[in-house]
């Protein structure tokens, strides 16, 4: 079991992404490339970093200070009900309307209107379920 954000399991994120045709074959068709980090709102700083190259993860890890394009953060609580029950387009917009989801880097409001984007990105909170997390 992987404390959420731990190198361990950013890298187990980094499996689940890179074998689910939905997130990185379709991120691969628009050929996108993205450096995402994730951690827990109030934190100077993300605790995990993701680095997307085509569509694919190439590296995934503890956060080593690589300025990101996406930052995302929310309360550990919600990232584990998002993770767990995963998080559907309406519930998405909800958490980033309520602030549960904040986006310290990045166009989340561009994102979700480009449905090449948006339907991975949904995704990949299923995924973050089939990861043992404490």
């Amino acid at each position: 079991m992987a404390e959420l954000f731990s190198a361990d399991w950013m890298n187990a994120l980094k499996d689940q992404w890179n074998s689910d045709a939905e997130v990185s074959g379709k991120l691969s068709e628009i050929g996108f490339n993205s450096v995402i980090t994730c951690g827990f709102k109030g934190e100077d700083q993300p605790r995990g970093v993701f680095v997307v190259e085509n569509g694919v993860c190439t590296r995934a890890g503890d956060y080593d200070g690589t300025a990101p394009d996406w930052d995302m953060r929310a309360d550990k609580d919600n990232w584990i009900k998002w993770a767990s029950d995963g998080i559907g387009m309406t519930g998405l917009g909800t958490a980033f309307a309520m602030g549960k989801l904040k986006f310290i880097v990045g166009d989340f409001k561009g994102m979700i209107k480009d449905p090449r984007m948006a339907g991975p990105f949904v995704k990949s909170f299923a995924l973050m379920g089939k990861i043992d997390t404490q």
